[in-house]
Protein backbone atom coordinates (compact mmCIF):
# COMPACT_ATOMS: atom_id res chain seq x y z
CA UNK A 1 0.00 0.00 0.00
CA UNK A 2 2.98 2.31 0.56
CA UNK A 3 3.84 2.24 -3.15
CA UNK A 4 0.27 3.18 -4.03
CA UNK A 5 0.29 6.17 -1.67
CA UNK A 6 3.77 7.20 -2.83
CA UNK A 7 2.54 7.39 -6.42
CA UNK A 8 -0.51 9.41 -5.38
CA UNK A 9 1.76 11.83 -3.49
CA UNK A 10 3.65 12.39 -6.77
CA UNK A 11 0.28 12.99 -8.47
CA UNK A 12 1.54 14.75 -11.60
CA UNK A 13 5.31 14.32 -11.23
CA UNK A 14 6.58 13.17 -14.61
CA UNK A 15 10.23 13.81 -13.75
CA UNK A 16 12.60 11.28 -12.31
CA UNK A 17 12.51 7.51 -12.23
CA UNK A 18 10.23 4.81 -10.79
CA UNK A 19 11.33 1.34 -9.77
CA UNK A 20 9.54 -1.73 -11.05
CA UNK A 21 8.08 -2.35 -7.60
CA UNK A 22 6.59 1.16 -7.44
CA UNK A 23 5.06 0.78 -10.89
CA UNK A 24 3.68 -2.77 -10.44
CA UNK A 25 2.40 -2.33 -6.88
CA UNK A 26 0.56 0.83 -7.85
CA UNK A 27 -1.06 -0.91 -10.80
CA UNK A 28 -1.97 -3.99 -8.78
CA UNK A 29 -3.58 -2.04 -5.92
CA UNK A 30 -5.31 0.31 -8.36
CA UNK A 31 -6.75 -2.65 -10.25
CA UNK A 32 -7.94 -4.32 -7.04
CA UNK A 33 -9.62 -1.09 -5.91
CA UNK A 34 -11.26 -0.76 -9.32
CA UNK A 35 -12.45 -4.37 -9.28
CA UNK A 36 -14.57 -3.99 -6.12
CA UNK A 37 -17.24 -1.68 -7.59
CA UNK A 38 -16.86 -3.35 -10.99
CA UNK A 39 -17.64 -6.78 -9.52
CA UNK A 40 -20.61 -5.39 -7.62
CA UNK A 41 -21.80 -3.74 -10.84
CA UNK A 42 -21.57 -6.99 -12.80
CA UNK A 43 -23.34 -8.94 -10.04
CA UNK A 44 -26.05 -6.27 -9.93
CA UNK A 45 -26.52 -6.40 -13.69
CA UNK A 46 -26.70 -10.20 -13.70
CA UNK A 47 -29.48 -10.35 -11.19
CA UNK A 48 -31.10 -13.77 -10.87
CA UNK A 49 -34.54 -12.24 -11.41
CA UNK A 50 -33.45 -10.45 -14.56
CA UNK A 51 -34.39 -7.04 -13.11
CA UNK A 52 -31.78 -4.33 -13.08
CA UNK A 53 -31.68 -1.74 -10.34
CA UNK A 54 -30.84 1.34 -12.42
CA UNK A 55 -30.01 3.49 -9.39
CA UNK A 56 -27.35 1.08 -8.16
CA UNK A 57 -25.93 0.68 -11.66
CA UNK A 58 -25.68 4.45 -12.10
CA UNK A 59 -23.98 4.93 -8.73
CA UNK A 60 -21.46 2.15 -9.34
CA UNK A 61 -20.80 3.36 -12.89
CA UNK A 62 -20.18 6.85 -11.52
CA UNK A 63 -17.77 5.49 -8.89
CA UNK A 64 -15.87 3.62 -11.59
CA UNK A 65 -15.72 6.72 -13.77
CA UNK A 66 -14.57 9.03 -10.96
CA UNK A 67 -11.94 6.56 -9.79
CA UNK A 68 -10.67 6.14 -13.36
CA UNK A 69 -10.37 9.90 -13.73
CA UNK A 70 -8.74 10.27 -10.31
CA UNK A 71 -5.94 7.78 -11.03
CA UNK A 72 -5.42 8.61 -14.71
CA UNK A 73 -2.77 11.30 -14.15
CA UNK A 74 -0.78 9.47 -11.44
CA UNK A 75 -0.95 6.29 -13.52
CA UNK A 76 0.41 8.10 -16.56
CA UNK A 77 3.07 9.80 -14.41
CA UNK A 78 4.33 6.54 -12.87
CA UNK A 79 4.36 4.96 -16.34
CA UNK A 80 6.52 7.78 -17.68
CA UNK A 81 8.84 7.56 -14.66
CA UNK A 82 9.09 3.78 -15.16
CA UNK A 83 10.13 4.34 -18.78
CA UNK A 84 12.68 6.90 -17.56
CA UNK A 85 14.08 4.28 -15.19
CA UNK A 86 14.87 2.04 -18.15
CA UNK A 87 16.55 4.93 -19.97
CA UNK A 88 13.67 5.59 -22.35
CA UNK A 89 11.72 8.73 -23.06
CA UNK A 90 8.23 9.10 -21.65
CA UNK A 91 7.01 9.49 -25.22
CA UNK A 92 7.34 5.70 -25.52
CA UNK A 93 3.97 5.53 -23.78
CA UNK A 94 2.54 6.28 -27.22
CA UNK A 95 3.32 2.67 -28.16
CA UNK A 96 0.01 1.92 -26.46
CA UNK A 97 -1.76 3.37 -29.50
CA UNK A 98 -0.82 0.27 -31.49
CA UNK A 99 -3.39 -2.44 -30.66
CA UNK A 100 -1.30 -5.52 -29.79
CA UNK A 101 2.34 -4.92 -30.59
CA UNK A 102 2.36 -1.67 -28.61
CA UNK A 103 1.20 -3.41 -25.45
CA UNK A 104 3.82 -6.13 -25.87
CA UNK A 105 6.58 -3.56 -26.37
CA UNK A 106 5.50 -1.63 -23.28
CA UNK A 107 5.29 -4.80 -21.17
CA UNK A 108 8.86 -5.63 -22.15
CA UNK A 109 9.93 -2.11 -21.14
CA UNK A 110 8.04 -2.33 -17.83
CA UNK A 111 9.70 -5.63 -16.92
CA UNK A 112 13.16 -4.39 -17.87
CA UNK A 113 15.49 -3.76 -14.93
CA UNK A 114 16.57 -0.25 -14.00
CA UNK A 115 19.38 1.33 -15.93
CA UNK A 116 22.34 1.12 -13.53
CA UNK A 117 23.62 4.35 -12.06
CA UNK A 118 22.27 7.77 -12.88
CA UNK A 119 20.84 8.49 -16.30
CA UNK A 120 19.54 11.65 -17.95
CA UNK A 121 16.33 11.36 -15.89
CA UNK A 122 17.97 11.22 -12.49
CA UNK A 123 19.71 8.92 -10.01
CA UNK A 124 18.88 5.24 -9.82
CA UNK A 125 15.96 4.90 -7.35
CA UNK A 126 17.37 1.59 -6.11
CA UNK A 127 20.27 3.49 -4.58
CA UNK A 128 18.20 6.25 -2.95
CA UNK A 129 18.45 6.30 0.80
CA UNK A 130 21.58 4.18 0.81
CA UNK A 131 24.62 5.96 2.10
CA UNK A 132 28.00 4.52 1.39
CA UNK A 133 30.73 5.04 3.89
CA UNK A 134 34.38 4.84 3.09
CA UNK A 135 36.39 2.82 5.56
CA UNK A 136 40.07 3.37 5.79
CA UNK A 137 42.28 0.45 6.72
Amino acid sequence: MNWYIAVLKKYADFDGRARRSEFWWFNLISTLIYMVPYTILVVTMIDSSGDMDNGTIQVLSSILGFYGLAVFVPSLAVTVRRLHDTGRSGWNVLWSILPLIGSVILLIYFFTDSQPGANEYGPNPKNEGQEFELYEN
